[in-house]
C-alpha cells in the first residue's frame, strides 16, 4: 500500500484501485480470494497500512462460450488482456444471425474464458479490440479506450471539422439516421459528436482519421451517410457494393493505461484495403 493509503479498509483500497464491487463480493467467496501479507482478508473493513501487500486470486470463468478455431491476429497479450486485429467478416458477440462464428467463440476457443470487451467494433468494421481476460482487467478497462479511426467515405473533404448531430432510431428496425440540432428532440436522442480530419482525396472518395467524442452505435457510418457521404461499402447506409469486405471503417490506433501495470499502452494496426 501507498503512504496515503495508511489506515484505509480493505475494501476502500480495492475500489479505488478499480476493483468492483461485484468482484469484491466473489472473492470474499473464493478461498483465498484476497491475501494481505500472507493472511486471507476475513473482513474487507480491515484496516491497512502503508507498505502492506493485497494479493487477488481472479476466479475461474465457469461456463465460457462454445469454442471456435480461428487463426486470431494478435497484437499484443499477456495474462489480463489480449489486443487482436478483428477482420470485417467476424462478428464480434453472438446474435440471432450468428452463433458459434464470433471473436467471443474464438477468444473461448485460446483462452477458455468468458469474452469481456473493452469496446465494441460493428460486424463489418475491422481493426483493434481489447479483450479482457478477468473481472478486475474488464472493470478497470470499461470505457477507458480511446481510439483512432480511418474511414473511407463517398465524396471529397478537405482540411478538418466536426459532426454534431443528434442520433435516434426513426422505426424498431436497427437502421438509425440523424437530426440536426434545429430540429426538435425528441425521447431517445442521443447526442453524438464526431471529429474528422481528411488525409487523402482521390476520384471522389476522401480517407479520413476520425475521432470520437461520444460512442453511439453506428455513430459514425450514421454521421457521414447523413451529409451524404456514407462509408465505402456500407450498403446498409446507402453506399454501392464495392470489392472489398464489410465497409471501409477501421480501429487502427487504440490507446489506455494497462490494468494491471498501469503502463501507458499504444497499439496500433494498418487498415485492410489499399484503394486510395
Amino acid at each position: 500500500m501507498q503512504p496515503h493509503e495508511d489506515g484505509q479498509e480493505v475494501k476502500q483500497i480495492l475500489r479505488s484501485r478499480g476493483v468492483s464491487v461485484r468482484l469484491i463480493n466473489q472473492l470474499k467467496r473464493t478461498p483465498n480470494g484476497m491475501i494481505i501479507n500472507d493472511e486471507k482478508v476475513v473482513r474487507t473493513v480491515d484496516i491497512c497500512a502503508a507498505g502492506d501487500t493485497i494479493s487477488l486470486s481472479i476466479p475461474a470463468d465457469e461456463k465460457p462460450l462454445p469454442a471456435l478455431a480461428y487463426d486470431l491476429d494478435i497484437l499484443y497479450e499477456d495474462s489480463d488482456i489480449v489486443v487482436v486485429n478483428k477482420p470485417p467478416t467476424l462478428p464480434i458477440h453472438p446474435t440471432r444471425l450468428h452463433q458459434g462464428n464470433t471473436l467471443a467463440n474464438a477468444i473461448a476457443a485460446r483462452y477458455g474464458v468468458t469474452f469481456r470487451v473493452a469496446g465494441r467494433l460493428d460486424k463489418g468494421t475491422s481493426g483493434i479490440v481489447v479483450v479482457c481476460l478477468h473481472t478486475f482487467a474488464a472493470a478497470k478497462l470499461n470505457g477507458k479506450v480511446k481510439k483512432t479511426y480511418t474511414a473511407l467515405v463517398h465524396g471529397e473533404y478537405h482540411g478538418a471539422g466536426t459532426f454534431n448531430n443528434t442520433i435516434y432510431r426513426p422505426t424498431i428496425s436497427t437502421v438509425r439516421a440523424c437530426r440536426d440540432y434545429s430540429d426538435a428532440r425528441e425521447p431517445g436522442d442521443e447526442t453524438a459528436i464526431t471529429h474528422w480530419q481528411a488525409q487523402e482525396c482521390h476520384d471522389g472518395i476522401t480517407q479520413l482519421r476520425i475521432n470520437l467524442e461520444t460512442g453511439r452505435t453506428h455513430q459514425i457510418r450514421v454521421h457521414f451517410a447523413h451529409h451524404g457521404t456514407p462509408l465505402v461499402g456500407d450498403d446498409y447506409y446507402g453506399a454501392p457494393a464495392w470489392a472489398g469486405e464489410g465497409h471501409a471503417l477501421h480501429c487502427g490506433t487504440a490507446r489506455f493505461t494497462h490494468p494491471i501495470t498501469e503502463q501507458d499502452m499504444e497499439i496500433t494496426c494498418t487498415p485492410p484495403w489499399n484503394v486510395i
